[in-house]
């Protein structure tokens, strides 16, 4: 096992330990901020799909929460190489925070992702906010899968 499986291992399972302690809606020490406020969501995308048809990317829709240890993974995985280089060049990609699995439940609906059922959940939409991939729950126990799997979904959907 390499040294970054390793520690990306332990990251994992400190993130994990952390989902049973989670009533609480702030981010828990030692986790990053990663959803804006639940408000913020509808203009996100908006500004989103505005840059896409410019630029000619494809938005990620990230639904999920700071306190859900599997977003905190996919996360990581995001900001790492490959990926972050993957992103920067062909996605423009927007968090959307989901509460405690019962806020912006009509946006995760009109996108096609059953809420609640398991997060985080992507979506891709092509640059007019056309639906391309809607993910039911794949990467859900991201916290068990590695980086490779998130490169390879974005390949997958580049343009």
């Amino acid at each position: 096992m390499t040294a970054g499986k390793i520690r990306m291992g332990l990251i994992a399972a400190g993130l994990a330990l952390g989902l049973g302690v989670g009533a609480q809606a702030q981010v828990m020490p030692g986790r990053a901020h990663i959803y804006p406020s639940i408000d913020a969501a509808q203009a996100d995308i908006h500004a989103a799909l505005e840059e896409a048809r410019k630029t000619h990317k494809r938005v990620i829709l990230d639904f999920g929460g700071d306190w859900c240890g599997d977003c905190q993974v996919l996360n990581i995985y995001f900001h790492q190489s490959p990926n972050a280089e993957l992103l920067e060049k062909n996605f423009i990609l927007v968090d959307v925070n989901i509460g405690r699995e019962d806020a912006n439940l009509d946006i995760a609906s009109k996108y096609g992702v059953p809420m609640p059922h398991g997060v985080p959940a992507l979506v891709v939409l092509d640059e007019h906010g056309k639906v391309l991939y809607s993910q039911k729950n794949e990467f859900a126990d991201m916290r068990h899968m590695e980086a490779l799997s998130v490169t390879e979904f974005l390949n997958k959907w580049k343009p």
